[in-house]
Formats: structure tokens, C-alpha cells, sequence
């Protein structure tokens, strides 16, 4: 499913223009874009709750595409993507395989960012040959603490945004301070300059089976993290509120081949957009190492 031989060069370059693709998965089409070189071992983004393809800072997939092969997907019922969203991080990873496997590769990169990083870990551990290295970023382990109020923090941050007619990212993504908000508002533009082709929002009722799924991770008895011997980039924001910052430590901590970025000062849970270009030479030089 690699970009075809006419597609233009900004199509494979800018993720502003490339193009929306789908492949079937046990009947169901699976919605992805893909840019950056046509070899080497792919580089597979696994999204945060309530993301689509759009949500994807095009800094940080541009950054990466400038020197690796880049694919975003939409997983089982997420934007236009079709089927049912499941109800669980495990069955969500195990979708996820189906979906790499249906694209013919036998092994890939993950990057997975706060629910995306969840489904990371569980691949990482169930399909050890498949996956070469991971970036976890905004992420915790099973059972880590305050993961299971997630979906209170989500719930309670789209109130507050309707009422103030705010993006909701600006305080679930970052700090609410001068820098912080700065940020916020940065990328909440970044995030329209593609205009045309753009994927449908997070349906109600998978964003209700994402909420669930969550929650039960949140709730879960800590797995064994000793079990991912691949190498591991951990990043997040010093003061993550949805997926408190301690968990990246613990995170870190607990994987035998860890790498841990220092906590991206006066930043939340989008500590990779806020400091988009410090993380991408980072993502590339432990990808490359």
C-alpha cells in the first residue's frame, strides 16, 4: 500500500496533502495516510483517544517523514475508518496488528501517544518479532495511577470548552500558563492547514467503547513490563494532568531498554507538539541509533 509512482512530491513530503487511503481488514476498511520515504522499516502512529487522522501535529509527522516511511491510521470504528470500536486496549492492539499485517509488513516502529501508547505497549509484548522499537510519549502502564480518571478529565474538558468555545485540547494537551497556552493555540492552527480530504470526528459511540477501554486500563493489575525487550523513547510534559507525569517515569523505570526523555519543561500531556522539534531529532536519533 505504498504511495503510487504518480503521486505528487508534496503528497509524500507535507502531511497536509497526503493522500487518504484505505485497506481492508477482515471486511472492514481501515482509513490511513502515508508520506516519507518508500523503504526502510515503517514508522506506524497510534493515536489518542478521541483522535483521527487529523490529529496528528504535522510538525511532528512532516519531521519524521523527512527521513522515515510514516503511517497514521484510523483503528477499528475511528473516524472513517469502519466497524465497531472495541471495548478493550487489548482487542484495540490486536486490531492494529490485523491492520500492519494487511499492509504486507513483518516488522514496524511504533509511536504511540497516551491511549495510542497503551495499544503500543500491549503489541510490543504480544508481538515481539513484529515490532523492532518503540516511542511511547503522554503514556502509562496498565494500572498506573490516576489513568482511570481519564475519561472524567476528557468528559469534563469538552464541558469546559463548549461552554468557554475553546478547543478542548488547550487544557487537556497543555499547561495554563503564558507558554503553555501559546502552545495550545499554535497547534489548534497547525491542525487545520489541511483542508481538503480531512477524516470524520470520533464518532459518540466510539468515543464511549475508547472511554471504557481506558478506564479498564486504568483499573487493570500492572503487567509486566519486563516482558518488552525492544528498545524503548518515553517523553511526555512535566505536568501531564491526564496521564499524570509520574506514570512516564514508572513507565521508563520498568522497561528493561528505556530510553527517557527529560520532562518537557511548562508542558502537559502534548509535550511532543509543544516542543515538536526537540522531540522529532530525538524520535529520529533513537530510530536511526
Amino acid at each position: 500500500m505504498s504511495a503510487s509512482r504518480n503521486s505528487s512530491p508534496s503528497s509524500r513530503t507535507s502531511y497536509k496533502f497526503a493522500p487518504t487511503r484505505s485497506v481492508p481488514v477482515d471486511g472492514v476498511d481501515f482509513v490511513h495516510r502515508q508520506l516519507g520515504p518508500e523503504d526502510g522499516v515503517p514508522l506506524i502512529l497510534l493515536i489518542h483517544m478521541a483522535g483521527n487522522l487529523d490529529n496528528w501535529d504535522p510538525r511532528v509527522v512532516d519531521g519524521l517523514a523527512a527521513r522515515r516511511r510514516v503511517i497514521t491510521f484510523g483503528n477499528r470504528g475511528v473516524g472513517g475508518s469502519g466497524g465497531s470500536t472495541p471495548g478493550t486496549i487489548e482487542a484495540m492492539a490486536h486490531d492494529a496488528v490485523r491492520f500492519i499485517r494487511a499492509l504486507g509488513f513483518d516488522q514496524v516502529d511504533l509511536l504511540g501517544l497516551s491511549m495510542g501508547g497503551f495499544i503500543a505497549q500491549v503489541i510490543a509484548a504480544e508481538e515481539p518479532r513484529l515490532v523492532r522499537k518503540l516511542i511511547l510519549a503522554g503514556t502509562g502502564p496498565a494500572g498506573g495511577p490516576g489513568i482511570d480518571k481519564v475519561p472524567v478529565l476528557a468528559i469534563q474538558a469538552t464541558v469546559k470548552g463548549a461552554l468557554t468555545r475553546q478547543d478542548p485540547l488547550l487544557s487537556i494537551f497543555f499547561t495554563d500558563t503564558t507558554d503553555g497556552r501559546q502552545a495550545g493555540r499554535a497547534l489548534v492552527e497547525r491542525l487545520k492547514e489541511r483542508t481538503d480530504d480531512r477524516d470524520r470526528n470520533v464518532s459518540p459511540s466510539s468515543l464511549r467503547a475508547q472511554l471504557k477501554a481506558v478506564r479498564r486500563w486504568g483499573r487493570q493489575t500492572p503487567s509486566d513490563l519486563s516482558a518488552i525487550r525492544q528498545p524503548v523513547l518515553v517523553a511526555n510534559g512535566e505536568n501531564d494532568r491526564m496521564v499524570p507525569s509520574q506514570n512516564t517515569i514508572d513507565l521508563a523505570a520498568r522497561l528493561p531498554n528505556s530510553e527517557l526523555v527529560p520532562l518537557y519543561r511548562d508542558s502537559g500531556h502534548g509535550g511532543i507538539f509543544q516542543y515538536h522539534e526537540d522531540f522529532v531529532a530525538r524520535a529520529l536519533g533513537f530510530l536511526e541509533s
